[in-house]
Protein backbone atom coordinates (compact mmCIF):
# COMPACT_ATOMS: atom_id res chain seq x y z
CA UNK A 1 0.00 0.00 0.00
CA UNK A 2 1.29 3.91 -0.75
CA UNK A 3 1.44 6.09 2.23
CA UNK A 4 -2.08 7.52 1.61
CA UNK A 5 -3.65 4.64 1.31
CA UNK A 6 -2.22 3.24 4.52
CA UNK A 7 -3.82 6.81 6.02
CA UNK A 8 -7.02 6.19 4.68
CA UNK A 9 -7.39 2.77 5.39
CA UNK A 10 -6.25 3.93 8.97
CA UNK A 11 -8.55 6.79 9.51
CA UNK A 12 -11.87 4.49 8.97
CA UNK A 13 -10.79 3.04 12.35
CA UNK A 14 -12.17 5.56 13.86
CA UNK A 15 -15.47 4.87 13.16
CA UNK A 16 -15.19 1.05 12.65
CA UNK A 17 -12.22 -0.10 15.27
CA UNK A 18 -10.03 -1.29 16.34
CA UNK A 19 -8.35 1.11 18.17
CA UNK A 20 -5.20 2.40 16.65
CA UNK A 21 -1.24 1.64 17.43
CA UNK A 22 2.01 3.50 17.37
CA UNK A 23 4.95 3.29 18.86
CA UNK A 24 8.34 5.09 17.93
CA UNK A 25 11.18 3.72 16.52
CA UNK A 26 14.39 5.01 15.71
CA UNK A 27 16.38 2.56 13.66
CA UNK A 28 16.70 -0.68 11.57
CA UNK A 29 15.86 -3.58 13.76
CA UNK A 30 13.75 -1.55 16.27
CA UNK A 31 11.32 -1.03 13.13
CA UNK A 32 11.36 -4.39 11.71
CA UNK A 33 10.73 -5.87 15.16
CA UNK A 34 7.80 -3.52 15.62
CA UNK A 35 6.04 -4.09 12.14
CA UNK A 36 6.64 -8.35 12.87
CA UNK A 37 4.49 -7.16 16.00
CA UNK A 38 1.58 -5.64 13.55
CA UNK A 39 1.96 -2.13 14.82
CA UNK A 40 0.02 0.01 12.64
CA UNK A 41 1.97 3.04 12.71
CA UNK A 42 6.23 3.66 13.50
CA UNK A 43 6.98 7.05 14.32
CA UNK A 44 10.29 8.20 14.00
CA UNK A 45 9.68 11.18 16.64
CA UNK A 46 12.02 13.66 17.75
CA UNK A 47 12.05 11.94 21.46
CA UNK A 48 15.26 10.40 19.77
CA UNK A 49 16.60 13.74 21.06
CA UNK A 50 16.02 12.58 24.87
CA UNK A 51 16.23 8.23 24.54
CA UNK A 52 18.60 8.10 21.97
CA UNK A 53 20.83 10.81 21.42
CA UNK A 54 21.26 11.94 25.45
CA UNK A 55 19.85 15.25 25.09
CA UNK A 56 17.77 17.05 27.90
CA UNK A 57 15.04 17.17 25.45
CA UNK A 58 13.34 17.13 22.49
CA UNK A 59 14.93 21.01 21.47
CA UNK A 60 18.42 20.12 20.58
CA UNK A 61 16.92 18.22 17.20
CA UNK A 62 18.02 18.66 14.00
CA UNK A 63 16.35 17.73 10.70
CA UNK A 64 19.56 16.06 9.86
CA UNK A 65 18.72 14.26 13.51
CA UNK A 66 15.66 13.31 11.80
CA UNK A 67 16.70 12.16 8.22
CA UNK A 68 19.10 10.18 9.60
CA UNK A 69 16.92 8.00 11.64
CA UNK A 70 13.73 7.93 9.22
CA UNK A 71 16.01 6.61 6.39
CA UNK A 72 16.80 3.80 8.88
CA UNK A 73 13.01 2.78 9.98
CA UNK A 74 12.48 3.18 6.21
CA UNK A 75 14.83 0.65 5.27
CA UNK A 76 13.24 -2.01 7.38
CA UNK A 77 10.33 -1.41 4.54
CA UNK A 78 7.48 -2.01 6.97
CA UNK A 79 3.75 -2.63 6.97
CA UNK A 80 3.19 0.02 9.05
CA UNK A 81 3.09 3.88 7.89
CA UNK A 82 5.93 5.19 8.61
CA UNK A 83 5.52 9.23 10.30
CA UNK A 84 8.88 11.33 10.64
CA UNK A 85 8.22 14.44 13.21
CA UNK A 86 9.50 17.82 11.87
CA UNK A 87 11.97 19.14 14.41
CA UNK A 88 11.60 22.43 16.04
CA UNK A 89 12.19 25.54 14.17
CA UNK A 90 11.99 23.19 10.60
CA UNK A 91 8.00 24.62 9.81
CA UNK A 92 8.25 28.65 10.26
CA UNK A 93 6.51 29.12 7.50
CA UNK A 94 4.50 26.70 5.07
CA UNK A 95 6.77 26.96 2.19
CA UNK A 96 9.95 26.10 4.46
CA UNK A 97 7.43 23.35 6.46
CA UNK A 98 6.64 22.57 2.79
CA UNK A 99 10.07 21.89 2.10
CA UNK A 100 11.36 19.80 4.86
CA UNK A 101 8.06 17.69 4.65
CA UNK A 102 9.50 16.87 1.57
CA UNK A 103 13.07 15.81 3.27
CA UNK A 104 11.48 13.66 5.51
CA UNK A 105 9.55 12.14 2.28
CA UNK A 106 12.79 11.93 0.18
CA UNK A 107 14.64 10.31 3.44
CA UNK A 108 11.42 7.41 3.73
CA UNK A 109 8.74 8.90 5.80
CA UNK A 110 5.14 8.12 4.61
CA UNK A 111 3.75 10.99 6.53
CA UNK A 112 4.89 13.95 8.70
CA UNK A 113 3.80 14.72 12.26
CA UNK A 114 3.84 18.71 13.41
CA UNK A 115 3.07 20.13 16.19
CA UNK A 116 0.45 22.67 17.44
CA UNK A 117 -3.03 23.87 15.96
CA UNK A 118 -4.67 26.68 14.96
CA UNK A 119 -1.39 28.68 14.09
CA UNK A 120 -0.20 25.86 12.25
CA UNK A 121 -3.17 25.24 10.35
CA UNK A 122 -1.62 26.72 6.92
CA UNK A 123 1.38 24.72 7.05
CA UNK A 124 -0.87 21.49 7.80
CA UNK A 125 -3.01 22.70 4.76
CA UNK A 126 0.38 23.47 2.28
CA UNK A 127 1.63 19.82 2.95
CA UNK A 128 -1.28 18.26 2.69
CA UNK A 129 -2.07 19.56 -0.94
CA UNK A 130 1.20 18.39 -1.75
CA UNK A 131 0.34 14.85 -1.32
CA UNK A 132 1.43 14.21 2.41
CA UNK A 133 -0.14 13.34 4.80
CA UNK A 134 0.23 15.00 7.76
CA UNK A 135 -0.28 13.92 12.04
CA UNK A 136 -1.06 16.93 14.70
CA UNK A 137 -0.04 17.39 18.10
CA UNK A 138 -2.28 18.58 20.37
CA UNK A 139 -1.89 19.02 24.53
CA UNK A 140 1.83 19.00 25.56
CA UNK A 141 3.82 20.31 23.27
CA UNK A 142 7.54 19.17 23.85
CA UNK A 143 9.28 21.42 21.71
CA UNK A 144 8.01 24.66 23.55
CA UNK A 145 8.82 22.98 26.86
CA UNK A 146 11.64 25.70 27.47
CA UNK A 147 8.78 28.42 26.79
CA UNK A 148 6.90 26.76 29.55
CA UNK A 149 9.05 25.71 31.55
CA UNK A 150 8.12 22.17 32.23
CA UNK A 151 5.86 19.68 31.16
CA UNK A 152 2.34 20.40 32.28
CA UNK A 153 -0.71 18.59 31.74
CA UNK A 154 -3.61 20.00 29.52
CA UNK A 155 -6.79 20.69 29.80
CA UNK A 156 -7.62 21.26 33.37
CA UNK A 157 -10.08 23.85 32.81
CA UNK A 158 -12.97 24.27 30.72
CA UNK A 159 -11.06 27.21 28.96
CA UNK A 160 -8.18 24.84 28.00
CA UNK A 161 -10.13 22.36 26.92
CA UNK A 162 -12.22 24.20 24.25
CA UNK A 163 -8.80 26.14 22.84
CA UNK A 164 -7.45 22.20 22.38
CA UNK A 165 -10.62 21.42 20.57
CA UNK A 166 -10.12 24.93 18.67
CA UNK A 167 -6.89 23.45 17.11
CA UNK A 168 -8.06 20.09 16.59
CA UNK A 169 -10.78 21.48 14.80
CA UNK A 170 -8.23 24.08 12.84
CA UNK A 171 -6.07 20.64 11.98
CA UNK A 172 -8.75 18.35 10.33
CA UNK A 173 -9.75 21.44 8.43
CA UNK A 174 -6.81 21.76 7.32
CA UNK A 175 -6.56 18.34 6.38
CA UNK A 176 -4.76 15.94 9.21
CA UNK A 177 -5.50 12.59 9.22
CA UNK A 178 -4.78 11.95 12.58
CA UNK A 179 -4.11 13.99 16.23
CA UNK A 180 -1.79 13.22 18.94
CA UNK A 181 -3.16 14.16 22.31
CA UNK A 182 -0.26 14.63 24.82
CA UNK A 183 -0.67 14.77 28.85
CA UNK A 184 -4.30 16.02 28.29
CA UNK A 185 -6.71 15.14 31.07
CA UNK A 186 -8.45 11.63 30.22
CA UNK A 187 -12.12 13.53 30.42
CA UNK A 188 -10.99 16.84 28.03
CA UNK A 189 -9.30 14.01 25.26
CA UNK A 190 -12.40 11.91 25.12
CA UNK A 191 -13.95 14.73 25.00
CA UNK A 192 -12.10 16.27 22.07
CA UNK A 193 -12.08 12.95 20.51
CA UNK A 194 -15.71 13.01 20.82
CA UNK A 195 -16.12 16.31 18.50
CA UNK A 196 -13.63 15.76 15.65
CA UNK A 197 -13.74 13.25 12.78
CA UNK A 198 -9.84 12.06 12.65
CA UNK A 199 -8.59 9.69 14.95
CA UNK A 200 -6.81 11.08 18.02
CA UNK A 201 -3.77 8.84 19.24
CA UNK A 202 -3.51 9.34 23.20
CA UNK A 203 -0.13 9.06 24.80
CA UNK A 204 -0.06 10.12 28.83
CA UNK A 205 -3.94 10.80 28.24
CA UNK A 206 -5.86 8.46 30.03
CA UNK A 207 -6.82 4.92 28.55
CA UNK A 208 -9.27 3.99 26.21
CA UNK A 209 -9.98 7.71 25.99
CA UNK A 210 -8.46 8.40 22.40
CA UNK A 211 -8.98 6.23 19.17
CA UNK A 212 -5.56 5.10 19.49
CA UNK A 213 -2.50 5.16 21.61
CA UNK A 214 1.08 5.59 21.08
CA UNK A 215 4.45 4.59 23.08
CA UNK A 216 7.60 5.62 23.06
CA UNK A 217 9.66 2.34 22.78
CA UNK A 218 12.14 2.63 25.36
CA UNK A 219 9.29 2.88 27.46
CA UNK A 220 7.46 0.06 26.61
CA UNK A 221 10.54 -2.12 26.15
CA UNK A 222 12.21 -0.80 29.49
CA UNK A 223 15.45 0.69 27.81
CA UNK A 224 15.85 3.80 29.37
CA UNK A 225 15.59 3.09 33.06
CA UNK A 226 17.12 6.66 33.70
CA UNK A 227 13.64 8.16 33.38
CA UNK A 228 10.44 6.39 33.08
CA UNK A 229 7.27 8.85 32.67
CA UNK A 230 4.52 8.16 35.25
CA UNK A 231 1.85 7.55 32.56
CA UNK A 232 3.80 4.53 30.98
CA UNK A 233 3.32 1.14 30.75
CA UNK A 234 5.78 -1.09 30.41
CA UNK A 235 5.83 -4.20 28.92
CA UNK A 236 8.95 -5.49 29.12
CA UNK A 237 12.65 -4.66 30.93
CA UNK A 238 15.31 -5.21 29.28
CA UNK A 239 17.30 -2.69 30.64
CA UNK A 240 19.13 -5.10 33.66
CA UNK A 241 19.23 -8.03 30.75
CA UNK A 242 20.97 -6.08 28.57
CA UNK A 243 23.78 -5.23 31.64
CA UNK A 244 23.74 -8.94 32.43
CA UNK A 245 24.48 -9.79 28.75
CA UNK A 246 27.35 -7.17 28.74
CA UNK A 247 28.52 -8.57 32.12
CA UNK A 248 28.77 -12.03 31.02
CA UNK A 249 30.61 -11.23 27.85
CA UNK A 250 33.18 -9.20 29.61
CA UNK A 251 33.18 -12.24 32.54
CA UNK A 252 33.88 -14.94 29.68
CA UNK A 253 36.36 -12.85 27.79
CA UNK A 254 38.63 -11.61 30.75
CA UNK A 255 38.29 -15.84 32.08
CA UNK A 256 41.34 -17.09 30.78
CA UNK A 257 44.44 -15.25 31.42
CA UNK A 258 46.62 -13.56 27.94
CA UNK A 259 49.42 -15.77 27.61
CA UNK A 260 52.42 -15.19 24.47
CA UNK A 261 54.56 -17.38 22.97
CA UNK A 262 58.35 -16.95 24.32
Amino acid sequence: MTGPEKVAALARRKASGPPLTMLTAYDYPTARLFDDAGVDMLLVGDSLGMVVLGFPDTTHVTMDHMLHHVAAVARAKPRALVIGDLSIGTYPDPETALANARRLVAAGAEAVKLEGGVRQAAKVRAIVEAGIPVCGHLGMLPQRVLEEGGYKKKGKTPEQSAAILEGARALEQAGAFAIVLESVVPSAAEWITSQIGIPTIGIGSGEHTCDGEVAVATDLIGTFPWFVPPFAKPEANLAPQITAAAAAYCRRVQSVPISHPG
